[in-house]
């Protein structure tokens, strides 16, 4: 798929976010996939501690990169990368409507650049693919105490469906 190129940017950041380009992660993106990746971990660690104190690792990047089921993104803007996002086709529950659904992760934007609308056009990004695929349902999770991720989403359309509980047995 070409890069998307998006020349439309919120007027408030028009002068320094021209030419956003939305386009597949490769191999060669990997050193910064690997930084994103510590920067989502970071940014969800305050919410989770049942997460590693070190070398945590939530993504396998190669399989990412070159799994066909998978469609993994980068927002590059002037020659730098900026964001991510990937879209990962998934067998549904049986008792769903749906039989696939399109599960959404790595959604990470570099700290000066969020508020900007680049996960928006990630997102958009990776929905036009899924649909592409012949799925109609989007999922993903995001921590209940983490409000603008939560912000985030529902500025582009999700909604909160279900809550995931755990409870440490130690």
């Amino acid at each position: 798929m070409a890069p998307k190129r998006f020349d439309w940017v919120p007027s408030a950041y028009s002068d320094n976010m021209q030419n956003i380009i939305i386009r597949e992660a490769t191999l060669a993106d990997m050193d910064t996939l690997l930084q994103f990746e510590q920067g989502v971990i970071s940014a969800e660690r305050p919410f989770d501690p049942t997460l590693k104190d070190s070398n945590a690792k939530y993504y396998d990047l190669d399989e990412f990169i070159t799994a066909p089921h998978i469609y993994l993104v980068v927002a590059e803007w002037d020659g730098e990368l900026i964001g991510s996002g990937y879209s990962r086709i998934e067998t549904s529950k049986i008792y769903l409507k749906h039989q696939q659904h399109a599960y959404l992760g790595f959604m990470y934007v570099v700290p000066q650049h969020r508020g900007k609308g680049v996960n928006k056009l990630i997102i958009d990004t990776l929905k036009d693919w899924s649909v592409k695929q012949g799925v109609t349902e989007f999922r993903l999770q995001v921590y209940y105490q983490n409000a603008p991720a939560i912000k985030a989403y529902e500025k582009v359309g999700f909604t909160s469906h279900m809550i995931e509980m755990r409870m440490g047995l130690s």
